[in-house]
């Protein structure tokens, strides 16, 4: 089995991690503790994908009807409405789940103000949970974060990948990547010469991949 690179796994926690030194809007992460560059070997726990199969996913027990989608106070616009609606369990407060989904979006804006890719790879990877959803209702402006995770696809093995050419969105340089057949041969593989801190690692899938499988890689996009 492969495993994510601890230096990969923290390039979000680098990205969030600029935004605390930020002013104005930001200083809501102003007390948030130091984590460690993309080149540290530490990962940073804060920053651990949560454990779900699918982060979009409603719940499948008993839901607040949308009749009753109200908060305490004040009321929820349109397009909170539809984000909430057969989102919230029974007996939650319709608050506590929206505020779920804003944060993703926050993560999402203060993550792709200082580095798109991070933000990307972070979406794909399910690091932002339930990303999907919010970006389209909550956070429209972030719909081209969304656009290109769409696109992508993590590290690890996949079966059956699109032919291309793909770039991996990582600061690690231990990134590697094998294409094979359906015979279990090696069609191709890379990088080619070790790569250095800094280069970008690209990855061309030949037609007729049966498997591709990368390790340190964090997440692909097309190139």
């Amino acid at each position: 089995m492969y495993r994510r690179s601890a230096a990969a796994a923290v390039l979000l926690a680098a990205a969030l991690t600029l935004t605390a030194c930020s002013s104005g809007g930001d200083k809501a992460e102003s007390g948030a503790s130091p984590k460690p560059p993309a080149s540290s070997s530490a990962p940073d726990p804060a920053d651990a994908p949560q454990p779900s199969t699918d982060p979009d996913a409603k719940p499948t027990g008993p839901t607040v009807p949308d009749a009753k989608l109200t908060p305490k106070t004040g009321s929820f616009t349109a397009e909170e409405k539809k984000y909430l609606s057969g989102r919230v369990p029974d007996k939650v407060d319709p608050a506590s789940v929206l505020q779920s989904g804003q944060d993703s979006c926050q993560r999402v804006q203060r993550t792709a103000k200082h580095d798109k890719d991070a933000a990307t790879g972070a979406v794909i990877t399910g690091e932002i949970p339930g990303a999907k959803d919010a970006i389209n209702l909550l956070c429209p402006d972030q719909k081209p974060i969304l656009a290109a995770a769409e696109k992508g696809f993590p590290e690890g093995p996949r079966t059956s990948p699109a032919a291309g050419t793909y770039r991996a969105l990582t600061q690690a340089t231990n990134c590697t990547w094998e294409a094979k057949g359906k015979d279990g041969g090696t069609l191709a593989s890379g990088p080619e010469t070790p790569p250095k801190a800094g280069d970008k690692i690209t990855a061309t899938i030949p037609a007729g991949t049966a498997e591709f499988n990368s390790s340190g890689c964090y997440a692909w996009i097309p190139a």
